[in-house]
């Protein structure tokens, strides 16, 4: 096992894991005259320099593993959507502005590795990913808030599916996909059997123990208030946006392809014990704040009357 990164973040991690340093806008060196059975490429978002990596690799890999996106679809899309759904073919191709284009251009990353690597690549077109050292913090935020206790703001219908997936999960299944050689595109997200929004924050509550309950607010409300889709309020979409059935992907290609899932209950429960350790933080701007959920909680009774 080789990691090729640059040595800034964690350095210390998988020490029996080899280290070559480096950084792949730039300064490849590293990687130049080796030979591996595989690539993983976790972290390509600019067609550029992913090209620059997979054309050095081209030779001296037999398979390529291109971790992508579900954002790579064109929306609108329909609940069920599969691989042939078409994706986002960005006006500027150039651009190489990850907050402005990111579903563009991972779709473009994905053509410049199959380019590279024709028949020899797969494309995980993965849904959130999350558990254990997330830094992104937008599953995470549902545990935390569960210790808290009290009332809780529940966004919009407790039916409707939240689809992710455990970074372990699909990490052994990288691993799988890597040794089969098992090429193509492929939907990753879960879990299964499917879980709804509520299951997911009755899960929360039972696994942080605590006097807890959920107040379910309608996206009416919550679009009325510019409460902030999937960020602000973590996997929470609106029905009327676009993007509204992105948790409603067909995985049954991965499903046959080996991907399999933990139990939720594993996910939550590990999650919490990993934030515990930074004293229940969350990332800002990630969540309602105490102060913001208060607030809409109590408008949300005065509408309703109670």
């Amino acid at each position: 096992m080789t990691l090729f990164n640059r040595g800034e973040t964690n350095p210390g991690l998988f020490p029996e894991a080899e280290k070559l340093r480096g950084d792949r806008d730039g300064d490849l060196a590293a990687l130049d005259g080796r030979e591996w059975d595989a690539v993983v490429d976790p972290s390509g978002y600019v067609p550029r320099v992913v090209g620059a990596s997979a054309s050095l690799l081209a030779d001296a890999v037999e398979h390529y593993v291109f971790v992508s996106s579900i954002s790579v679809y064109e929306p609108p899309l329909a609940a069920g959507f599969d691989e042939t759904v078409s994706v986002i073919e960005l006006e500027d191709p150039a651009t190489e502005s990850i907050t402005e284009a990111y579903g563009g251009l991972k779709a473009l990353c994905e053509r410049t590795v199959e380019g590279i690597f024709p028949g020899r690549a797969t494309h995980v077109r993965a849904g959130l990913i999350v558990g254990p050292h997330d830094p992104t913090d937008r599953f995470t935020y549902w545990p935390v808030r569960a210790t808290r206790g009290g009332e809780i703001l529940a966004p919009g219908d407790p039916d409707r599916q939240w689809q992710f997936v455990d970074a372990r999960d699909l990490g052994a299944w990288f691993v799988v996909l890597a040794e089969a050689r098992t090429a193509g595109v492929f939907n990753a997200t879960g879990p299964l059997p499917a879980t709804t929004a509520g299951e997911v924050l009755e899960i929360c509550l039972r696994t942080a123990t605590v006097d807890g309950r959920l107040t379910w607010v309608d996206d009416a409300f919550l679009v009325e208030h510019e409460v902030g889709a999937w960020m602000e309020l973590p996997l929470w979409i609106p029905k009327s946006d676009d993007f509204a059935s992105m948790q409603e992907a067909n995985v049954s290609r991965a499903l046959a392809a080996g991907l399999v899932f933990r139990p939720v209950e594993e996910t939550v429960s590990d999650t919490l014990a990993w934030a515990d350790g930074r004293n229940g933080a969350v990332a800002g701007g990630v969540g309602l704040t105490p102060e913001r959920e208060r607030e809409l909680l109590a408008a949300w009774h005065e509408k309703v009357g109670r």
